[in-house]
């Protein structure tokens, strides 16, 4: 639907790469104004060229920042508001998985920066885009949970703990804030095809990477991994507010994968 987002403000972390760079694109070949945020300004001016390349006629703003610093996230959001005056979505999106290892040998400083970014970086921008929301009667937020978020998967503690927390919080904003016509909802991606889930496949197999991700699709119900732009049409509706009474979901997005037993 072309023109879904005509002057509709969006902000997306974790915008220079992945899941971020893919809803980007999408939003703004709908219309989208977007605040761009990634923590490298080389991704951020990747997507920028991405962009310019689609087509894009929305205005854009890039943005670096550490989610894991609030200071940080304060300022992209006073930022946004500085350029654009309101915040009508917010694809709160940042996060990495950190390193694969059995719990008892999971470095703890790994899980503590997978913590960090993945979780209280969800929860500061949660914490200042709400009241953006809340003060303007309206908004849409996605955020980024994970199958790892809905279910396990091995040897990935820090990155299940953060995902699964993800989901929490999204149910705990979507309770409170619904009354003030802010819709609140979170994507349990699968396995798609971005360099992160590459770079896992690496860690299981630094030699043929391929090979791991032929092993993994074979337990799919799709036999295939998903595509980044798949998750951004789901991503673009859901900030869409088209169905505003759908809010506090946690929707996988996997190929029917945590659907099985």
């Amino acid at each position: 639907m072309a023109g879904r987002f005509k002057d509709k403000i969006i902000v997306i972390t974790g915008a220079g790469s992945g899941l971020g760079q893919a809803a980007a694109l999408r939003l703004t070949g709908e219309g989208a104004h977007l605040s761009l945020v990634d923590i490298k300004m080389e991704g951020l001016e990747a997507t920028k060229q991405q962009l310019a390349e689609a087509g894009g006629a929305g205005e854009m703003l890039l943005l670096t920042a550490d989610v894991s610093d609030e200071n940080a996230v304060q300022r992209y959001v006073s930022e946004t508001m500085e350029r654009f005056g309101r915040i009508d979505g917010f694809f709160n999106n940042a996060g990495i998985e950190g390193k694969q290892a059995l719990t008892e040998d999971y470095d703890s400083q790994v899980f503590d920066k997978v913590i960090d970014i993945n979780l209280k970086g969800v929860f500061y921008g949660l914490k200042h885009v709400l009241p953006v929301m809340k003060q303007q009667g309206s908004g849409s937020i996605v955020n980024t949970s994970s199958v790892g978020g809905i279910r396990a998967v091995m040897n990935q503690i820090a990155y299940g703990a953060s995902k699964h927390a993800v989901a929490g919080m999204t149910k705990d904003a979507a309770i409170e804030y619904a009354e003030h016509g802010v819709i609140v909802n979170a994507i349990a991606p699968g396995a798609i095809l971005t360099e992160m889930v590459i770079g896992s496949f690496k860690q299981i197999n630094p030699q043929d990477w391929q090979s791991a991700a032929k092993e993994f699709v074979k337990d799919n119900p799709a036999k295939r991994l998903g595509k980044p732009e798949e998750v951004a049409s789901l991503v673009a509706y859901l900030l869409s507010g088209e169905a505003p009474f759908l809010t506090g979901a946690i929707i996988p997005i996997d190929g029917a994968q945590s659907a099985k037993y």
